[in-house]
């Protein structure tokens, strides 16, 4: 992966940009906005009945995901979250990135110093899976009731939105799994009707994109 450089967002969190790519790891209207709008709220919390569930993340990233999902996950909102990545970002920037200046630091270090490719129990409530593998062809997890799909944007990895990929991705979501993702564009939303699922378009964070798709396995 290309070497990145942190910038600072709307909101006051930094985010990264790899130069090479012309692409940010978050909204540069504000990282931790958006993991709170579109995944955290969007899709964990709405998605919570009170009853365990599996969520999988396309692209552990900075964490910051995991955080605030961590952050809210309790006794009503069990929840084992496994995440994938190809690229994991070392330590040293993780740390530059000062996020436990705005979420807990404790959970957050807890999520970081997780081992690879095993559950780790974070808190009693919130187990972490980081799989450090590639989601195009790797065999993905099933029973999956939340999707957070933060890839890169389509012109920057078309590759992770192919309909084959999101194909292989509906097959181990359950009947009433939602997803979320910050791209609206027509032809991701078309392409996420074609293989059953509801989608709609909801408001984006505040600040930021006008439109995010959520969408809904029947």
């Amino acid at each position: 992966m290309h070497s990145a450089e942190i910038e600072i967002t709307a909101d006051g969190s930094a985010t990264l940009f790899v130069r090479e790519m012309d692409e940010h790891y978050h909204s540069v209207k504000g990282a931790l906005t958006e993991s709170n709008h579109i995944f955290r709220d969007s899709a964990f919390l709405y998605r919570a009945d009170g009853s365990p569930m599996r969520l999988l993340e396309v692209g552990f990233g900075t964490g910051l995901n995991a955080a605030v999902t961590a952050m809210v996950a309790d006794a009503e909102h069990p929840v084992h979250y496994i995440s994938l990545e190809k690229y994991p970002v070392s330590t040293e920037m993780l740390r530059k990135l000062q996020y436990g200046e705005l979420v807990n630091g404790e959970l957050l270090d807890r999520i970081h110093a997780a081992f690879w490719n095993v559950p780790v129990e974070i808190t009693p409530w919130f187990t972490l899976e980081k799989r450090h593998c590639d989601y195009t062809i790797d065999l993905l997890p099933e029973g999956i009731d939340v999707v957070y799909f933060d890839a890169f944007a389509p012109e920057k990895q078309p590759d992770m939105w192919t309909e084959e990929a999101f194909q292989r991705l509906v097959q181990v979501m359950n009947p009433g799994a939602v997803l979320t993702t910050y791209c609206s564009k027509g032809v991701i939303r078309r392409r996420l009707e074609s293989l059953g699922l509801r989608v709609e378009r909801i408001p984006g964070p505040p600040g930021g994109k006008r439109e995010i798709l959520r969408a809904t396995r029947l």
